[in-house]
């Protein structure tokens, strides 16, 4: 089995609080298997009887009924019949259609339009159900409806909300074990996506490219309701190949234009980019500006959820390690809880002229969790001269008391270089130094 211990804690710490769980992620995660499988032996182990679980698997065919919103609230309760505390895991939700209220239709059960107002939905049933003091309750689904990040929305303050990630570094080399400098390249090459990293080289290649062309980009089609899907491909080859860089709308419609020789303008643009965030298969990373304190521009950086979805999209061509570990990097400061910017600050320098200029000065991450801040810089390695002093360059601008941080992707643990910067190895850097 593999653990995700960081989610089942949100579960226990959440037990019997009086409001739904909500389980959202990007498909395939492993969102049924937190619920079904690792939260219910938990509780089994726990003492909870078993006939006090419900699991009620809304894509079973033998459970067509409960689809109807109203007969899924009578099922539940009819189950919960005794005083005792019950759980309950309703998986799949999205297969509940909304009907339009039966006081309006003489008590008929009718699916609703999109123009009908008066209506019952999932939402109207999670949340009567959970205010029933007997009743401890867990809600999953995929596909458009349940995958959306404005999910939460919908309940406003009423529901927790558990996001799922794909395996993160460490809970993929607990699994996996062995050498950490392999394990770690074989993460950068295909990701933590649990059926993928159950399989060989060839298996995880062909899962992962038939995952992002038929599931993820049909249900983003379908929750937008898109016509097309060539330019929304193009856009995502775009920001695979640029992960990681200062983007904009006006800067990849151009990229657009040179590679399809056709325009698109920047509101398209930035729907498609909001259509990829939405489902959960990018995320962005906003600019900060260390001396003002305070997010600023439009330009931002896209990193993927999973790397081995990223090069799926790049058929896997051998990816640029340095790149992807700032994607890596970036996935695990927000799995270990950390809020993330790219950090920015100008100078004001002579140029060969002997002008003065204005140059803007990037650090890769600004990291911070609780009293905890750190500066992060990115690299393969920093044995090469040039390549050194790039990193560097940053923090030697930098006149502040924040930790300035070097990850490189060697197997070397933490030190501090005669600069009083922290040089410290990937895998030391993932599995033990952001904990």
């Amino acid at each position: 089995m593999i653990n995700r211990d960081k989610y089942l804690q949100q579960l226990i710490d959440n037990r019997d609080n009086g409001f739904p769980k909500i389980i959202t992620g990007i498909r395939r995660c492993g969102k049924s298997y937190l619920i079904k499988e690792i939260y219910r032996n938990y509780l089994l182990e726990q003492g909870v009887d078993e006939s006090s679980i419900l699991i009620l698997e809304l894509d079973d065919d033998r459970n067509i009924r409960y689809r109807d919103p109203i007969y899924l609230g009578q099922y539940v309760r009819e189950y919960c019949t005794e005083k005792k505390k019950y759980v309950v895991f309703l998986d799949e939700i999205q297969k509940v259609y909304p009907i339009v209220n039966p006081n309006l239709t003489d008590g008929k059960h009718v699916a609703a339009k999109k123009t009908d107002e008066e209506i019952i939905t999932f939402v109207d049933v999670i949340l009567g159900l959970s205010r029933e003091p007997y009743i401890d309750l867990y809600v999953s689904g995929s596909n458009s409806k349940m995958l959306s990040s404005d999910i939460v929305t919908e309940f406003r303050d009423k529901a927790v909300n558990i996001q799922l990630g794909p395996l993160s570094f460490e809970e993929f080399y607990n699994y996996t074990g062995g050498s950490k400098t392999e394990a770690l390249y074989d993460y950068i090459q295909f990701g933590g996506m649990p059926l993928a990293v159950l399989k060989g080289e060839n298996g995880k290649k062909e899962y992962l490219k038939e995952l992002f062309e038929t599931t993820y980009f049909k249900d983003i089609i379908e929750r937008n309701k898109l016509r097309k899907s060539t330019s929304l491909d193009e856009l995502c080859n775009i920001i695979s190949a640029t992960t990681g860089e200062l983007l904009n709308s006006e800067k990849i419609a151009n990229t657009y234009q040179s590679i399809k020789k056709e325009k698109i303008d920047k509101q398209t643009v930035e729907k498609y980019i909001g259509c990829f965030v939405d489902a959960f298969l990018l995320r962005e990373a906003r600019r900060y500006d260390l001396k003002g304190r305070a997010e600023i521009g439009a330009l931002r950086k896209y990193y993927f959820l999973d790397t081995g979805l990223r090069n799926a999209r790049l058929n896997f061509a051998f990816p640029d390690e340095g790149q992807m570990l700032e994607n890596i990097v970036y996935n695990e400061l927000i799995y270990q809880g950390y809020s993330v910017n790219v950090g920015i600050f100008d100078t004001i320098e002579k140029n060969k002229e002997g002008k003065s200029i204005r140059k803007t000065n990037e650090v890769d991450f600004f990291a911070r969790r609780g009293n905890r801040q750190y500066y992060i810089q990115v690299a393969s390695d920093i044995v090469n001269a040039s390549t050194a002093a790039r990193e560097f360059r940053p923090y030697f601008m930098i006149n502040d008391q924040v930790q300035k941080i070097v990850v490189i992707n060697k197997p070397i643990n933490e030190c501090l270089d005669e600069n009083g910067f922290t040089i410290i190895g990937a895998t030391d850097f993932l599995l033990r130094f952001i904990k």
